[in-house]
């Protein structure tokens, strides 16, 4: 399943440090995140709860930038 959320960040290399912290998030095939755009595409593996897993990238991209906000 791939879903688009809308992000908030500041700056380009947060926004690739947050990307690769989504990456890293276990439930997670796939992401990008666009600076550009300030939205993420999120590619998850099969048969998780996409809502459970953005709550958990979400922590681990808040470790990286407190400010940052992911629009679930």
């Amino acid at each position: 399943m791939k879903k688009t959320y809308k992000v908030d960040v500041d700056c380009a290399a947060c926004a690739e440090k947050m990307q690769e912290a989504i990456k890293n998030t276990e439930g997670i095939k796939d992401a990008t995140l666009s600076f550009m755009t300030l939205k993420c595409k999120v590619e998850f593996e099969d048969g998780v709860d996409a809502d459970a897993v953005m709550q958990e990238a979400r922590k681990n991209c808040k470790k990286i930038e407190d400010d940052m906000e992911i629009f679930l």
